[in-house]
């Protein structure tokens, strides 16, 4: 099994937010990796990382970055995949990161989902594979279908909760 999707993060105390990506291509049967590189702190292992995805089958990178969020950026400067960056919150309830990674220069874009929005960043990947993978679109295409179902579900329960002047 070979990789589709890569998930990076700048360390792994971003773990509890990025695995969130993890689960939810793991839940579709979406084959992925997950490595932990610094842009700060192993610029090299990055750029090599980066260099080498697209050799190495991967199609969209998703990287998670907290504070600065170089991350992303220095990844989508150094790769021709699409590369979906993870605003994490951190000081400035993640404004700072989000900010850094959306404010790239022309040529270097980087999608950008909502803070600490890893299943997003899952499920947009997995959008961007399903143009040229049918298997991979029935997957999202009935991933998305069970979300009106549980829309459907938790409206019929809140039908049963009671409160003396609830009208329904």
């Amino acid at each position: 099994m070979k990789p589709l999707v890569s998930i990076i993060m700048g360390s792994t105390s971003d773990l509890p937010i990025m695995e969130k990506a993890c689960k939810w291509l793991d839940d579709q049967q979406i084959p992925f990796e997950v490595n932990a590189l610094s842009a700060h702190r192993t610029p090299d292992a990055v750029e090599a990382f980066a260099k080498g995805a697209k050799e190495r089958g991967i199609k969209v990178i998703i990287a998670g970055a907290g504070m600065a969020a170089a991350l992303p950026g220095v990844i989508a400067a150094s790769t021709p995949l699409p590369v979906i960056g993870v605003p994490i919150k951190g000081m400035l309830d993640g404004l700072d990161a989000m900010l850094s990674i959306i404010q790239m220069p022309p040529g270097i874009p980087v999608a950008t989902v909502g803070v600490n929005g890893a299943q997003n960043a899952a499920i947009l990947a997995a959008e961007m594979i399903a143009l040229g993978d049918e298997d991979v679109a029935k997957k999202v295409e009935a991933w998305k279908a069970g979300l009106g179902k549980k829309i459907e579900k938790a409206n019929a329960d809140l039908k049963e909760v009671k409160y003396t002047y609830k009208c329904n």
